[in-house]
């Protein structure tokens, strides 16, 4: 019966609401945010779309959404899980606006 229930409420949510996260999803960049700003955005959205995607895939969405400068430090860097790209362009972006380049 609990299942009946989940399917019935999923049939209310409009299919539009979840093509516009989609594409607001495509759309997020870092911008002037910081980057845990940027990485908080990122995940409510992907959440409120039930994007459910490897975490290589994810890693490369927020790669691409990073501001350039940060993107191209950390890229150079060895990553293999989502925290440490995060905690890795957290540390890039500090040392880049102490040098006053962000």
């Amino acid at each position: 019966m609990g299942g009946v229930e989940e399917n019935n409420e999923e049939e209310y949510v409009p299919k539009h609401y979840y093509k516009e996260l989609f594409n607001r999803l495509q759309m997020i960049t870092q911008g002037s945010k910081t980057v845990e700003e940027y990485q908080k955005e990122l995940e409510a959205t992907m959440i409120r779309a039930n994007v459910n995607e490897d975490e290589e895939v994810t890693m490369s969405r927020f790669l691409n959404g990073l501001n350039r400068d940060i993107t191209n430090v950390v890229e150079l860097q060895s990553y293999v899980e989502l925290e440490k790209l995060v905690h890795l362009a957290i540390k890039v972006r500090g040392q880049l606006k102490r040098k006053g380049s962000a």
